[in-house]
């Protein structure tokens, strides 16, 4: 009866034990596959924020109040490697696409036709899908939007676009600038970082392209976008060995093409949002009604996606940038100060270290109460102030609060 007991429970332990792997083996598989997403980050901190600004750049008035309003406030440089802080082994699929060499163009849309949704292609079609469907949440348009302008940049990079044996160039190890590092990592950020040029200047310098061409490169559908980066990275593996010495040739050969993809990303990550945003309603926030001169009713409102007469648009950090125009921008309000004969509200963050100070004036005091940490519009010509960028506000009218 012993020996039976015994038997017994080293059974018993046994499928403990299986169990026990089992659920290790799982776990150790989820980390693998977060580790080599990781790998996968394209265009690097600078490359996504240049494609991001570019794109801002170059949106309708109406949309770049709808991107904002999604938003929150943050600017869509901020958001740009929003997708890859967030990856997981799900997600982290959708940040690239894996084919063989050698495919023709029909043989490419084929192949990419017959995979599943979990790629690049795939998951750009289903954030637009998002933003498209009046029926999405401001949440998920805000997740949606975040995805889009990051994997709008992914779909630019070459090397997203390429063979999975060498996990898109990851496993090719090269020398660049005296240091070893990979294929995939130097057209995510080495050759840029080569260049020299800060993030400002790479937005700048990095947006050439004139009317026309800015209309050819929007015409193209995500496919042709991905077809273009099949075609450049299936060049690039034709042009290097493993523990090839990057020189100044290879650099001024492909830093052009760089530029290229940047732009292009941007400027087409533009084209999506100005037909996705540019006539949608943006979200119910909660504006300000005159009644009198002692109180104030707060109405919801629906804010129509053809604003008339609204100013630009102008990400928070950037109103410093426009010191003397009339402009419109959204943050959040972190303090105020009521000093008397005005109150001071600070956006962006706490005094003395605020982006933006709205200055409330006759009427507009009266809003004071109901905007602390709340998320404003607010429209007004941006002063000077000691340094710093203000506007002056008198009409309620003028500051629109975030719901």
């Amino acid at each position: 009866m012993l020996i039976n007991l015994a038997k017994s429970q080293i059974k018993i332990s046994t499928c403990h034990l299986l169990s026990y792997i089992c659920h290790m083996r799982k776990q150790v598989l989820s980390v693998a596959m977060i580790a080599i997403s990781a790998a996968l980050i394209s265009w690097g901190y600078k490359g996504h924020r240049a494609v991001a600004t570019i794109a801002q750049k170059h949106l309708t008035s109406n949309t770049a109040y709808a991107v904002s309003a999604y938003l929150k406030g943050e600017s869509m440089a901020d958001v740009s490697t929003w997708a890859d802080e967030h990856r997981n082994p799900t997600t982290g699929k959708w940040h690239f696409l894996n084919l063989p060499l050698g495919l023709n163009h029909q043989q490419f849309v084929d192949y990419v036709n017959q995979q599943s949704n979990d790629n690049v292609y795939g998951a750009i079609l289903k954030e637009e899908a998002i933003l498209k469907d009046k029926a999405s949440t401001p949440d998920q348009m805000n997740s949606a939007l975040k995805y889009l302008i990051h994997l709008v940049g992914d779909a630019h990079q070459p090397m997203h676009i390429s063979r999975a044996e060498d996990k898109g160039g990851n496993t090719i190890q090269v020398r660049f600038d005296n240091a070893g590092t990979n294929l995939h990592s130097l057209w995510d950020s080495k050759l840029i970082d080569h260049e020299g040029l800060s993030e400002e200047q790479i937005a700048k310098q990095y947006d050439w392209a004139n009317e026309t061409q800015i209309k050819k490169w929007q015409a193209a559908s995500p496919m042709e976008w991905l077809w273009e980066s099949y075609q450049i990275s299936s060049e690039l593996y034709a042009d290097i060995k493993p523990g090839q010495q990057i020189d100044e040739a290879y650099y001024k050969q492909y830093i052009q093409t760089i530029h290229l993809r940047i732009d292009q990303a941007g400027i087409r990550l533009a084209g999506e949002l100005n037909k996705l945003l540019n006539n949608a309603t943006v979200p119910k926030v909660a504006a300000v009604n005159q009644t009198s001169d002692k109180t104030t009713n707060q109405k919801l409102v629906d804010v129509p996606g053809k604003l008339q007469n609204m100013p630009v648009l102008i990400p928070l950090a950037d109103v410093g940038k426009h010191k003397g125009e009339l402009i419109a921008t959204t943050g959040k309000v972190y303090s105020s100060k009521d000093i008397g004969s005005m109150v001071l509200v600070n956006l962006g963050a706490a005094y003395p270290n605020q982006l933006l100070t709205i200055v409330l004036k006759g009427n507009a005091k009266q809003l004071a109460g109901q905007i602390t940490d709340k998320t404003i519009t607010a429209q007004g010509k941006v002063i000077d102030f000691k340094g710093k960028p203000e506007i002056v506000v008198t009409d309620t009218k003028a500051i629109v609060i975030a719901k």
